[in-house]
């Protein structure tokens, strides 16, 4: 009389198994590695220039970002995920001071700190650059912004009545706004 043979759970075949685990460790580090903060080059202008349009009422167009990009008084920092821009910050330098000029972000991308850690990352390229002043205008009903300007130290030093312009066509103030790097 033979026994039966013990019962053995299956396992998946070891090449499926480890195919899946490295698919899904993939997942994991991808969705959870933070976007890299790199230098922008004149081959981001096309993106930048989508993504100025797609956050603000009048986009800068591709031509104005490739002048901004060739220009030796302007830093311009863009946050990829892979290959993609999901967002850019861009600044001109005169002497020891500096004037955000726009910062963006895709907006799948916002309400999740990226701005913050962008914003952060440039300004102390700034200050490697010798900056220790740097302005910025913020539209006055602009609530996030303002606060995340606030939490990164800016401070209101100034206002420009009628300064931007809804879709509507309305006006509204700019609050001018300062950081100290020194």
């Amino acid at each position: 009389m033979t026994l039966p043979a013990p019962r053995v759970p299956l396992r998946k075949p070891f090449r499926k198994s480890f195919r899946n685990s490295w698919r899904e460790l993939w997942r994991k580090v991808w969705h959870k590695a933070p976007p890299a903060v790199v230098p922008a080059t004149p081959h981001d202008a096309a993106a930048l220039a989508a993504l100025h349009g797609a956050s603000f009422h009048r986009g800068w167009d591709e031509a104005e970002f490739a002048d901004m990009l060739g220009r030796t008084d302007t830093l311009v920092h863009v946050m990829r995920r892979g290959r993609a821009v999901v967002g850019f910050v861009a600044s001109r330098i005169a002497a020891d001071e500096s004037e955000i000029l726009s910062i963006a972000l895709q907006p799948s991308q916002r309400g999740r700190g990226l701005s913050g850690a962008l914003l952060h990352s440039h300004l102390g390229h700034l200050a490697g650059r010798g900056v220790k002043t740097v302005f910025l205008e913020v539209e006055e009903h602009n609530r996030p912004a303002l606060a995340l300007y606030a939490r990164l130290g800016f401070r209101q030093v100034g206002r420009r009545e009628r300064y931007y312009r809804d879709p509507t066509g309305a006006q509204t103030a700019a609050l001018v706004l300062r950081r100290d790097l020194s």
